[in-house]
């Protein structure tokens, strides 16, 4: 395998770590804070799901925190002194402020070394399992032999053909991260009213995209979304990314559900990592595939 760029990823695409171990890829690990102690965003090799949100369960509420500027500095060197360009995908800018610190270290970086490999930072206006299919592509096409500049073009034509839908189970995390209005928070508790959401492929931000009672209409409501975007000659051996923020069973109602609609259809599983999990709470499912421009 030739590549002829490095890639930069970071913790929230939520994929399995295993994925992500490889020669050429830097990995940018996020930090949050949960009862008074700061924990790396590892990907779950310390502690399980379970862990993590039965503590929120109990009444616990991380905090997350941008990356670290040491831990950006320290990574962009190595990439810097490589042999080859890198290109960071990172996590949405709408949704952290990672993004302004990342570049404003990188700059400092190249003034003082401007002979090294640069380093491309680009926004993919994704989070958590949506992120985490732009990055699985990524790594196919990075093996390819993409260029840095050829990985940049690719992702910027890629993202908007990501379709995506997720629902929570209680939208009291997601009012305290100030991600929806209070009043939204408290009329869908009292009517157990799960709004489904999505990321604005424009903006990077949460927008609402319907609304259902129960979880049970919730999942039909996405494979709708499925079944209504994707024809039925397109679905055979399509790929499906499926996560869950410890709701196993849940995740395994809307495979079923999916497999129903479509023949050999590919299905990854990933849990929503700490922190966007201490944003969306436990119970929060999401689904994610290739389709139709979104912004269309």
């Amino acid at each position: 395998m030739t590549t002829k760029c490095n890639l930069i990823l970071d913790s929230c695409c939520e994929l399995p770590p295993a994925m992500l171990q490889r020669e050429g890829v830097f990995l940018l690990n996020y930090v949050y804070t949960l009862d008074g102690e700061t924990h790396i965003d590892d990907m779950y090799q310390e502690q399980t799901p379970h862990d993590f949100f039965e503590a929120m369960r109990n009444g616990a509420q991380p905090q997350t925190s941008q990356l670290p500027m040491t831990m950006l500095a320290e990574t962009f060197q190595k990439a810097m002194a490589a042999d080859k360009p890198a290109v960071f995908l990172s996590f949405a800018s709408a949704l952290t402020g990672t993004l302004d610190t990342a570049r404003t270290v990188y700059e400092g970086l190249r003034a003082e070394n401007p002979d090294a490999q640069p380093v491309y930072i680009y926004d993919t206006k994704l989070a958590a399992t949506a992120e985490g299919l732009l990055v699985h592509e990524a790594l196919r096409q990075w093996e390819k032999g993409l260029t840095a500049q050829e990985m940049l073009e690719w992702a910027e034509n890629a993202a908007p053909h990501i379709n995506e839908m997720f629902v929570v189970d209680d939208l009291e995390a997601l009012k305290r991260g100030g991600r929806i209005p209070p009043a939204l928070a408290v009329i869908g508790s009292k009517l157990d009213v799960k709004p489904l959401l999505d990321i604005e492929i424009e903006t990077g931000k949460l927008r609402s995209c319907g609304i259902a009672r129960g979880k049970k209409k919730a999942i039909k409501q996405m494979v709708g979304l499925f079944t209504k975007l994707i024809p039925d000659a397109n679905r055979s051996g399509r790929l499906v990314m499926i996560g869950n923020a410890d709701c196993p069973e849940d995740a395994k109602r809307l495979e079923e559900m999916l497999r129903k609609t479509a023949q050999d259809l590919q299905v990854i599983h990933c849990s929503i990592g700490p922190v966007i999990g201490s944003h969306v709470g436990p119970g929060m499912l999401s689904m994610v595939f290739w389709g139709p421009d979104s912004r269309k």
